[in-house]
């Protein structure tokens, strides 16, 4: 693991990013933003799965006029997502979007992209400026030859060139990538040449299983390299889905602690247990857990408690019972029928102790 790379601190609302702060989670809403009910409701399940911000659709002046109600009904700052009319960016800031997202290559002339800008100062908001692999300037394809990460940083540079003209630097900066290696490669050149705080994402990263498994690849290896600042897992499904995947990568790295970490072993045949069964049973158990723990569910001796001895609470499961076990120690045998409700048990008393 690199050190993390300073960047410059940048204020979401109560958030921040950039700086010192840790690296912050954000998801989306798939709802239609005028449908105020709908919104605030999923705003809300994701606040409490741990969002720390979150981010809207406008794409029609409805949904512009709905940010200022939503708004009074959240927690969390809200992010408006504004493609080719840059009135709406003005409106939605206008309402109180606690942060604005443009692609200044799709909201027009550089005049519109000034306006934009303008409000924001005024309101002392800032702006991302997500560039996607999907929307590379013409021009730029043509001088490269292709969607590359030349290309794309390039395509940044030149979105932050021109905020920087009309003296505007309170700035998130973004480029996302579907193909993986592309993404990883762009972002590493980008946070060569720039300060500025990175958002971190792989776009249109497909379905739960294969969204997740290339955003850990994607999004993991920047942050192993120390670049990153805020990050969205981007998954075809519910939203939630991502804000958990998002805490998941954070955790795998030791990057943020925040909630349970369960480790089971693959099983194999010395298991005389269902470990499979036990584990789900014990992760769905313990979603809502925000308290740093570390979990063990062990399929024998051979891989526990030895093996998991830096867990908090761990089992060593046997033929029809297990060993229970805090930091490597085993305090007690407990029959097989019984591994879950005592394990958590034993982690709820771990709770309330400490």
């Amino acid at each position: 693991m690199k050190q993390h790379k300073k960047t410059r601190p940048v204020m979401v609302g109560s958030v921040q990013i950039g700086g010192d702060a840790p690296v912050s989670v954000q998801s989306m809403t798939c709802t239609k933003t005028e449908d105020i009910q709908l919104t605030v409701e999923q705003i809300q399940q994701l606040h409490a799965a741990g969002c720390e911000m979150v981010r809207v659709a406008v794409p029609c002046e409805e949904a512009a006029r709905a940010i200022e109600s939503i708004k009074k009904q959240i927690r969390i700052p809200l992010i408006a997502d504004i493609h080719f009319d840059y009135r709406l960016a003005i409106r939605a800031i206008h309402n109180g979007a606690d942060k604005i997202r443009i692609n200044p290559g799709n909201i027009g002339s550089d005049q519109r992209v000034k306006e934009v800008l303008k409000a924001a100062k005024e309101h002392h908001i800032p702006v991302r400026i997500g560039v996607n692999s999907g929307s590379l300037e013409k021009d730029l394809f043509n001088q490269y030859g292709s969607v590359c990460a030349d290309a794309l940083v390039e395509s940044a540079m030149r979105h932050i060139r021109l905020c920087e003209d009309f003296d505007f630097e309170d700035l998130v900066i973004s480029v996302k990538a579907s193909h993986v290696p592309l993404m990883i490669e762009t972002n590493r050149k980008l946070s060569e040449i720039t300060d500025y705080p990175i958002h971190l994402g792989v776009t249109e990263a497909g379905t739960v299983r294969q969204g997740i498994l290339r955003s850990a690849v994607g999004i993991g290896t920047l942050l192993a390299e120390g670049i990153g600042d805020t990050l969205r897992v981007s998954l075809t499904g519910d939203p939630v889905d991502e804000v958990k995947a998002g805490y998941d990568i954070l955790r795998a790295l030791e990057i943020r602690k925040k909630g349970i970490t369960l480790i089971s072993c693959p099983t194999c045949g010395r298991t005389q247990v269902d470990v499979v069964k036990i584990a789900e049973a014990v992760e769905s158990a313990l979603a809502h857990i925000e308290k740093t723990l570390t979990i063990a569910v062990m399929g024998c001796a051979v891989n526990g408690p030895g093996e998991a001895r830096n867990a908090d609470i761990g089992v060593a499961c046997g033929k029809k019972s297990a060993l229970l076990f805090r930091k490597g120690e085993v305090i007690e045998k407990i029959n097989d029928k019984d591994i879950v409700p005592r394990l958590l048990k034993e982690i709820e008393a771990w709770q309330e102790s400490g």
